[in-house]
């Protein structure tokens, strides 16, 4: 099989979910750092514009958006699971309230109080990607309190949970959910200003953020962007054609189509000829002089796939 390749920049929230999940799984891979803003040329060429982080490259086969990358990884090393005690399914419907709701409150802890500090090409960047094409992180400062309220609640039912004496979220064994969890806290805590005095009051979550630190993030080595891309144009993608008979949109490999998120975020569509495609996750063909064949997965949900003429 080929290397695992993480495409990713160290301080991003999103990647410490798979940075973890190569912990929990004892994976190696490879370290392939990226700008903090979008200019990823090498990057870029493998998916087609996506610019969200991270990256998961494995060989000629591209997976955007963290969702795939649990599939992926699950399907590379099934053992430890991120789905201990059966639990198939359900860590996928806590995502979209971790990476959407929960994220959101996050964010805007985060940025709102430091915004003035920081580069101004940056909070353009992530004003626009995360708040809105009327993203204004000044009118978030003025709003923190109401925003702390939110994110305090719902921290305090991940303590609800974990004060019942598990170890993890679904018990003695770590899994996907925790990892959806412990980005946000991971996130809170390095940013925040006054994060020790907020996550005071949650002393059973504190004691699992330790546990999830512990855990850390496998082993891996350093690669460029450009080395990452030469492993693309010298492979293959492994994804085989894949129908769905019962797919609402009538979608079938050899269509052109273009994926893009379904949120107001600015973000380019990703064009390409339909490999694969299931109820959970499509895959696009695209083939470039850059990187020569690649398939670029994505997930259904979060998504919208247009048929192109």
């Amino acid at each position: 099989m080929s290397d695992l390749i993480l495409h990713h920049y160290p301080p991003s929230p999103v990647t410490e979910k798979i940075r973890t999940g190569f912990g929990l799984k004892d994976l190696h891979w490879r370290s392939c750092e990226q700008n903090r803003l979008p200019d990823r040329p090498e990057l870029f060429a493998m998916t087609g514009g996506y610019r969200r982080i991270p990256v998961l490259q494995i060989g000629a086969d591209i997976y955007c958006d963290t969702q795939c990358m649990f599939h992926a990884l699950e399907a590379v090393k099934p053992e430890p699971s991120f789905f201990p005690g059966g639990s198939d399914g359900m860590p996928f419907a806590v995502s979209r309230w971790t990476d959407r709701e929960l994220f959101d409150s996050a964010f805007r802890v985060a940025f709102a109080p430091v915004f003035e500090n920081l580069p101004p090409a940056f909070v353009a960047d992530r004003a626009r990607l995360y708040l809105g094409p009327d993203g204004d992180l000044a009118k978030e400062l003025a709003d923190l309190p109401h925003t702390l309220a939110q994110l305090r609640a719902q921290i305090g039912w991940l303590e609800t949970r974990l004060a019942t004496g598990r170890s993890f979220l679904l018990g003695a064994e770590p899994g996907m959910p925790d990892l959806l969890a412990w980005f946000i806290v991971w996130f809170v805590r390095a940013r925040y200003g006054e994060a020790e005095s907020f996550f005071a009051e949650f002393p059973a979550l504190n004691a699992w953020a330790d546990r999830m630190g512990a855990i850390g993030h496998g082993t891996s080595q350093p690669i460029s962007p450009t080395e990452a891309l030469a492993v693309a144009k010298a492979a293959r993608p492994t994804t085989a054609e894949q129908s769905d008979p019962r797919d609402p949109q009538g979608l079938k490999p050899g269509m052109q189509a273009s994926v893009a998120p379904t949120t107001d975020s600015g973000e380019t569509a990703v064009e390409g000829v339909i490999r694969a495609v299931s109820r959970d996750t499509i895959a696009l063909t695209r083939t470039s002089a850059e990187c020569g064949e690649v398939a670029v997965h994505f997930p259904r949900v979060g998504y919208r796939v247009s048929v192109l003429d």
